[in-house]
């Protein structure tokens, strides 16, 4: 069965080669229908604009939907908004008489362009049969109902109910009935298809590539102009590596045009002479990840990884370096999603900093270990070290950030596997001349309920943010925490 957001056109191909005719001439083929989509309550008020993403099929509201709507219209939570921008959408398109409503409304995106379908109203009292087990005063049952009267009016086309609910997904299909998940908000079908940030060269790449190769030096750095058929597939900004050689190389693609791309070597920050902070990266993929949060011109830096793999220790140790050693930025601020793995303990006492101190325990540990990297100044050095590093760093809380403007900071979003794609793009978009936003997640640990490995908002990011200049992502692959923590995370 085809999902919603991926039907197919439903009009036949049309040969431009006449078809030679066998003996026995085959039958034309059947011209496809529209399919008829009808809508839960909670796509609408997952995303309001899915109206508009059935391409050339139709959509079917029931009135048990629009009264959910209505109930779930108050508040000031993401659901509540939804439900009131999609109330205006039914508005604007429910302005014609009674007769259109019956017949269908045409469905205008944004831009004024037709998607295609038409959109039905449930005008008439529908009193279908279910098993006496399914109690009849419930809007989903009432939903359920309306599928199967739709199925048996209209049994030439495919009637199909769209839900987020797995459990109304589960009793549609136990009564027979088709029934979707809606697809339009994930980025990725699989998170494994994610881009990672690295990619593993090929043993015969520079027998392929290296034809006509020019190579140069400049400010430290060797950059090397190469051609070849892996070339179209390179992103700006994504990491390279050959370790098979005596020598190994490992690079950043640093910009690409057609079949020719510019590769530049990286600083090597696993030596001691670039500890960053007193830190050197342990592994490969943490050298990646130091060379974009050490770069001035990359503007927007995710990071993702296990627990473990030192996500917030090299965010914040290249933070430090960059506003107390370079002066490259004012202060550090930090924010995180206020999400409890177990029961909410209640309200917390204190200003909006002290009320965020319980849930930046991990900032805390890791200044702890950055802190104890300085070796100079005995206890009392490392207390004044302690105190001038805490008055740069700023804990933020989501909620008061819209609206905002962050000049010359280091802006670090930790936890952002929890945020959805539109709250990404509201913390984003503080990012004022000077800003660099840093976005640290794993998008195993989701709390956020409705929020999977494809619709997260740091899945989003990513996927959309490979292709610009400015922007770079890594994968971290090994845990450095300790071999306990090593072991839980693969066998737990």
């Amino acid at each position: 069965m085809l999902k919603p957001y991926d039907v197919e056109s439903s009009e036949p191909h049309a040969s431009p080669l006449p078809v030679l005719m066998s003996k026995k001439p085959s039958t034309p083929r059947k011209q496809q229908t529209r399919k008829l989509f009808v809508l839960d309550t909670n796509v609408l008020m997952h995303d309001p604009t899915s109206l508009f993403r059935f391409d050339e099929h139709d959509v079917y509201l029931p009135i048990a939907t629009l009264e959910e709507l209505d109930a779930h219209k108050r508040g000031l939570s993401d659901v509540s908004r939804n439900a009131r921008q999609a109330s205006r959408f039914l508005d604007e398109i429910v302005s014609g008489s009674l007769e259109d409503i019956k017949k269908g409304l045409e469905l205008r995106t944004k831009d004024g362009q037709h998607s295609g379908g038409r959109l039905y109203l449930q005008t008439e009292a529908i009193n279908g049969s279910l098993p006496h087990s399914f109690a009849a005063g419930k809007s989903d049952n009432q939903i359920l109902t309306v599928v199967r009267f739709l199925q048996e009016k209209e049994p030439e086309r495919e009637v199909v109910l769209v839900s987020k609910d797995i459990n109304m997904r589960i009793k549609a299909r136990a009564l027979g009935l088709p029934a979707e998940d809606y697809f339009n908000d994930k980025v990725l079908e699989d998170a494994d298809l994610l881009y990672t940030g690295v990619r593993s060269l090929p043993k015969d790449f520079w027998d392929s590539h290296g034809k006509d190769m020019e190579s140069w030096k400049k400010e430290g750095h060797t950059y090397y102009r190469v051609r070849g058929p892996l070339v179209p597939k390179l992103h700006v900004n994504e990491f390279v590596y050959d370790e098979s050689g005596e020598r190994p190389l490992y690079a950043l693609v640093k910009e690409t045009a057609g079949r020719i791309a510019v590769l530049e070597t990286l600083r090597d920050y696993t030596h001691a002479k670039n500890s960053v902070w007193g830190i050197t990266a342990r592994n490969r993929e943490q050298n990646f990840a130091l060379n974009l949060l050490m770069n001035p011109a990359v503007d927007f830096v995710t990071l993702l990884g296990q627990a473990g793999t030192g996500k917030t220790l090299l965010a914040l140790a290249a933070g430090l370096t960059q506003v107390l050693d370079d002066k490259r930025y004012s202060e550090i601020i930090m924010t995180r999603v206020t999400v409890p793995i177990g029961e909410d303990i209640g309200f917390l006492p204190g200003t909006e900093e002290e009320k965020m101190t319980p849930w930046m325990g991990a900032l805390e540990d890791n200044l702890d270990i950055l802190n104890a990297t300085d070796e100079s100044g005995g206890e009392w050095g490392r207390a004044a070290t302690r105190d001038l590093v805490r008055s740069r760093i700023k804990v933020k809380s989501l909620n008061f950030m819209r609206g905002r403007t962050f000049v010359n900071k280091w802006l670090i979003i930790d936890e952002a596997q929890n945020l959805t794609p539109k709250q990404m793009k509201t913390l984003i978009t503080r990012a004022g001349p000077g800003t660099k936003v840093v976005c640290l997640g794993n998008v195993a640990q989701i709390d956020t309920p409705y929020l999977t490995e494809g619709s997260s908002g740091l899945t989003y990011v990513v996927d959309r943010m490979k292709d610009w200049g400015h922007a770079g992502h890594v994968t971290l692959a090994r845990g450095e925490r300790s071999r306990l923590a090593d072991h839980a995370a693969e066998v737990l």
